[in-house]
């Protein structure tokens, strides 16, 4: 029995060592085949564009907006009607029982025909209240895509603002803009759409994951 024992524990001693070695090349291999994957799965700048754009169009342009009509008695005074009456496309006139008319003039509204995009809503008490595409991002360039693991990347790109008629009138850097007190030229650019849209490109970095249906922007 004794000696029954003694062999029994011979043949586990020499069985744990085989097991470790098997155990330690199915984990390099594991970690091998990890690696081939990973340079496998990345992703090119020429994938990575589409990703960028459909996410682009998706936030849409910076806008502003205005109305005509009979307007409440203190809406004409803020920077953003003031600045459209100082160019000529809005006409204010005299505030009459808490309310102020104010209409398009015609330079105004060739200036609404020139800008693509601008949508017109006819409100319920009888006001037109006018949405204006100011700009747009456009992608500048896709610079460093960085594999992450096999199923994320980080990719670093910039972009540019591309304005039209109006948001050329509305860029803070601007001479219409800029003729506005420190606090008027605030509130336009805090509420009413007017930015630095003549800058330098904006560098950003995002993360990306691949899914099910491929390649995906993500916060994680």
């Amino acid at each position: 029995m004794f000696e029954q024992e003694m062999e029994l524990e011979k043949k586990s001693s020499s069985i744990l060592p085989l097991l470790l070695m098997v155990t330690l090349i199915v984990g390099i291999a594991g970690l091998a085949l990890y690696f081939v994957l990973w340079s496998r799965t990345e992703i090119t700048a020429a994938e990575v564009n589409p990703i960028l754009q459909t996410a682009i169009e998706r936030l849409g342009p910076a806008t502003t907006h205005f109305s005509s009509g009979q307007v409440e008695d203190q809406i004409p005074l803020d920077p953003r009607y003031r600045l459209l009456e100082k160019e000529g496309y809005l006409k204010i006139g005299k505030a009459e029982k808490g309310e102020t008319p104010i209409s398009l003039t015609a330079s105004g509204q060739a200036w609404l025909t020139d800008i693509p995009g601008v949508k017109e809503k006819k409100l319920d008490n009888g006001n037109v209240e006018y949405t204006i595409p100011l700009a747009q991002r456009k992608i500048v360039q896709i610079g460093k895509v960085t594999m992450l693991s096999p199923m994320k990347a980080s990719v670093d790109y910039s972009w540019r603002w591309e304005t039209t008629k109006a948001g050329d009138l509305f860029d803070a850097a601007g001479p219409a803009v800029k003729a506005f007190n420190t606090w008027e030229r605030s509130t336009l650019i805090d509420k009413f759409g007017a930015a630095f849209y003549h800058a330098g490109p904006t560098n950003t970095t995002l993360l990306l994951a691949k899914r099910d249906k491929g390649w995906e922007i993500t916060r994680e």
